[in-house]
């Protein structure tokens, strides 16, 4: 399913489909008129400007099921039309990386009116992606055919369709083609080299692409820990100074690893062009409504919301409810403790090997429940983000992850703090770090990839069997893909992949001195994350709109936060050991001061290794220093242009003047 640009046309039944649009089942035809015309409209009359034909024509409608599914694509000139609107950043024939303008198509690097490759098939959906979400109600007050779907200016069309069951979903299309490519050199034959991250981002886009690569770095770089870790764990040295070593080795590392991280993700990123795209001219988010004006900042017209209405929306719900559920956390996690010394009294008691095992269930329930309440708590955040009315996509995500992010550290971690500093039981700090890092592993690879992957391959046969029945004298390849693919589950972005990835983190720096196998533990899971979640990506869940990042964003302040809270632990926990204690058995003042001065030491040596280590290779940064001059060239040009023909009118006022 190649994207040739130059067969798009204007005709509605002859293009390449791109995206899929759902309606409900009972949706009127005045509604299904009213949103075809707003789609395939031009872009003065408010429209998206794209193709837009059903799946299935009259005569196959009669005869299968599913009537209400629509092809979307789009023309050549709107494509890059729509690709020079949203700062689509490509390579020039010089080498350098550039915003496209159509103006200037053919300074760009394999641009040709019959190149079938300038623009991926990724690239197209989201420009689709983006001109439906950016249909906005004007003139009219609710959806034809359902007055009580009200509308007002600035409202989101699609947005709107979307809360009100009229549109089901909207979803890209696969390339089965592509995609067995991807496969093949990815996933499928399973042997230890590197993924073909150029490939994973030309099919799902940069967001997905910096996720399985920090997801590969990541692993790779847990390796060390883990070969470190596995002779302290087998020999059970109990000499702190050992541990202070292995701590000292793990603080460091993984600074080192988050700063070599920024300069690998720069040069990615540049290459693929979304580094210097320009993202501070945001458009607004799907979701935000307001009033309809002209934004002071760029003078097109969007909806308007003043910010303290938002702020009074997250000070005076979303932070109340937030430390609500942070107290019933709190107050799970003592549940919790009263099983362990219920489990344990029984041991005490009968001393059998039923009871021993009976030890790690409190745990392990508690591992569980833990999952669950995660999951809920991320249903209520969304809710409450999205109701704050962010205007922009980036602002939605940061303080969507700021609430999950406080919460589930507290709900992960706040029994093994209480553990380590309040019980000061450091065999159940062991115990339970191990149950719990364990535990969620095993659920998050059933209930992410194996569950779905096994459901869907049950509605696939189901499809499969369906399609042969048919009788209808039609090629109903396209029809199986699109009818197999809608009913796919959705990918919801990457937030609980780095999310997992980050509470990894957190058991494996934050309590090190005290489990050394968990960075092991953490290896063996992803070596087997990557194949999975390549699997769930191409074959269980729907592709998902291709979205650009040039970086992982607030994800790597919450892993760089993370390191520094993970050395005031561990100091913390080497300073409570009893070989550290029995130095000072007169003077706890002195140890408490020692501990705080080698914690800050640590502290300033992360701090001066993560200002040593520049963000960006001396490369990238020539190469964004030069755009910018040229940049700053290019606008004096065009002033002293704008200058010169100023002058020139002036010269001829005057003459006319004097002639007069």
């Amino acid at each position: 399913m190649k994207v040739n640009l130059s067969s798009l046309d204007t005709c509605e039944s002859s293009f390449t489909p791109l995206v899929v649009l759902e309606l409900a089942q009972d949706v009127k035809e005045e509604t299904k008129e009213w949103l075809k015309n707003r789609i395939v409209s031009k872009k003065e009359d408010g429209g998206a400007q794209l193709l837009f034909r059903p799946l299935l024509n009259k005569y196959e409608k009669e005869t299968l099921e599913n009537q209400n599914l629509y092809l979307v694509g789009a023309s050549k000139i709107t494509l890059l039309l729509g690709a020079e609107a949203i700062g689509l950043v490509k390579e020039c024939n010089d080498n350098t990386m550039r915003a496209f303008t159509y103006g200037m198509r053919h300074n760009f690097k394999d641009f040709d009116d019959d190149n079938n490759d300038f623009l991926t098939m990724a690239e197209c959906q989201f420009i689709i992606k983006h001109e439906l979400e950016n249909l906005r109600a004007r003139e009219e007050k609710m959806i034809p055919g359902y007055p009580q779907a009200k509308l007002y200016p600035g409202k989101s069309l699609l947005r709107r369709l979307l809360t009100s069951g009229i549109v089901i979903q909207v979803f890209p299309l696969h390339d089965n083609e592509a995609l067995k490519k991807l496969e093949d050199s990815w996933y499928t034959r399973f042997s230890l080299k590197y993924q073909p991250l150029d490939r994973i981002r030309g099919y799902f886009g940069e967001t997905i692409a910096l996720y399985f690569g920090f997801l590969e770095y990541f692993t790779v770089a847990l390796i060390p820990m883990a070969v470190i870790g596995l002779p302290y764990y087998l020999f059970v040295w109990e000499d702190y100074d050992k541990y202070v070593i292995f701590a000292s080795f793990n603080l460091i590392w993984s600074t080192v690893i988050l700063e070599v991280w920024k300069r690998g993700c720069a040069s990615m990123t540049y290459r693929w062009g979304t580094l210097v795209m320009k993202r501070q001219f945001e458009e607004p988010r799907p979701g935000f409504h307001g009033v309809l004006g002209i934004n002071p900042v760029t003078g097109r017209e969007e909806p308007l919301y003043p910010s303290y209405k938002r702020q009074l929306r997250i000070y005076l719900v979303s932070l109340p409810f937030v430390c609500l559920c942070l107290y019933f956390s709190l107050y799970v996690m003592m549940i919790y403790f009263d099983m362990e010394a219920w489990a344990l009294s029984l041991h005490e008691s009968s001393g059998s090997e039923w009871t021993s095992i009976l030890l790690y269930v409190p745990s392990i329930i508690y591992a569980i429940v833990i999952e669950i309440m995660n999951r809920l708590y991320r249903y209520a955040a969304e809710f409450l983000t999205s109701w704050e009315n962010h205007r922009l996509e980036s602002a939605y995500q940061n303080h969507l992850i700021l609430k999950v992010l406080v919460f589930n550290f507290l709900n992960c971690f706040a029994s093994l703090f209480y553990i380590a500093f309040v019980l000061r039981d450091m065999k159940l700090l062991r115990q339970s770090l191990a149950t719990l890092l364990i535990t969620s592993q095993i659920l998050n690879q059933i209930m992410e990839s194996l569950l779905p992957y096994w459901l869907q391959k049950k509605h696939h046969v189901q499809v499969k069997r369906k399609v042969q029945a048919l009788k209808a004298d039609i090629d109903a390849t396209l029809y199986e893909q699109v009818v197999l693919e809608k009913e796919m589950g959705t990918y919801l972005g990457t937030f609980d992949d780095y999310l997992e990835l980050f509470l990894q983190f957190g058991y494996v720096s934050l309590f090190s001195c005290v489990y050394p196998l968990a960075a092991a533990f953490a290896v063996l899971n992803n070596f087997t994350e990557v194949n999975s979640d390549a699997l769930k990506m191409c074959r269980v869940l729907k592709r998902p709109f291709s979205e650009p990042s040039a970086n992982i964003g607030v994800w790597q302040l919450a892993f760089e936060t993370m390191s520094v809270i993970s050395v005031v632990t561990n100091c913390a926990l080497i300073g409570m050991s009893p070989q550290v204690n029995a130095l000072f058995p007169e003077s706890k003042l002195d140890l408490i001061l020692i501990v705080v001065a080698v914690e800050h030491a640590l502290l300033a040596l992360k701090f001066i290794l993560a200002f040593a280590i520049p963000d960006k290779p001396r490369h990238i940064q020539m190469k964004l220093a030069r755009l910018e001059f040229e940049s700053l060239e290019a606008l004096k040009r065009q002033q002293m242009k704008l200058m010169a023909q100023n002058l020139k009118e002036d010269s001829r006022e005057g003459n006319k003047e004097e002639e007069a």
